[in-house]
């Protein structure tokens, strides 16, 4: 308790400070603790420290391991940050409070369905891929405009962006460049920055920063 505690502690001083410099308040940008590989009993001391958001890689990790945890606790909402597979549209829709990484068309259509049909929608960011690295989801800028009409006409609601910049460069541009499109299409939200630059993130505008290893210590 008191290790997840001084930790949670370290991580919020520091988005605190960054908030500070950019002249925002801290209250303003959501905390998500990256849960991802990481079982109940590393989750339920950041819990019992006040840690209420956390994110999620895979529908079905997150299935066998949450629904316990926000039985014992709830207010506990779930982001899921990690790439979905159409198919797996409906599992998401009713066990995530937020999806990150909206990012094709046919994702955009399996998650209208969904959302019909269940009755509610999370909310949803859409992944921009602003490195332009055929290895990682996220659309490119380029289509950006498209994939969010083509939202909007499904009836869905697109709160923010998101996006992972390349790991070998510096983060700071690729922040800037997501914050501006954001602002660019009149989007709220804002969802970079990691455990390595979140304070980066905070500087340039992020609403939601997603830290794992700061918050869990190695991946287990």
């Amino acid at each position: 308790m008191s290790d997840a505690a001084g930790r949670l502690a370290e991580v919020q001083g520091h988005i605190a400070d960054a908030a500070r410099r950019a002249r925002r308040g801290a209250d303003d940008i959501c905390l998500i603790a990256v849960s991802k590989t990481h079982g109940a009993d590393a989750i339920r001391p950041l819990i019992a420290a006040g840690q209420r958001h956390f994110g999620e890689n895979r529908v079905q990790e997150a299935a066998a391991k949450w629904p316990a945890l926000r039985a014992e606790t709830p207010g506990v909402v779930l982001h899921l940050i990690g790439q979905l597979q159409s198919n797996k549209a409906d599992d998401a829709v009713a066990l995530f409070d937020a999806i990150h990484s909206v990012d094709r068309s046919s994702l955009v259509q399996a998650l209208a369905r969904a959302c019909a049909k269940a009755g509610r929608q999370p909310q949803l960011f859409v992944q921009v891929n602003i490195g332009g690295e055929a290895q990682k989801g996220g659309c490119a800028v380029a289509d950006l405009p498209a994939l969010l009409g083509e939202a909007k006409e499904a009836g869905l609601a697109i709160a923010g962006l998101m996006t992972i910049p390349p790991a070998a460069q510096e983060p700071a541009p690729f922040f800037a460049l997501l914050d501006e499109l954001a602002g660019r299409h009149g989007l709220p939200l804002r969802s970079m920055g990691m455990s390595g630059d979140y304070e980066t993130a905070v500087m340039l505008g992020a609403t939601h920063v997603r830290v794992g290893t700061a918050l869990f210590g190695a991946r287990g």
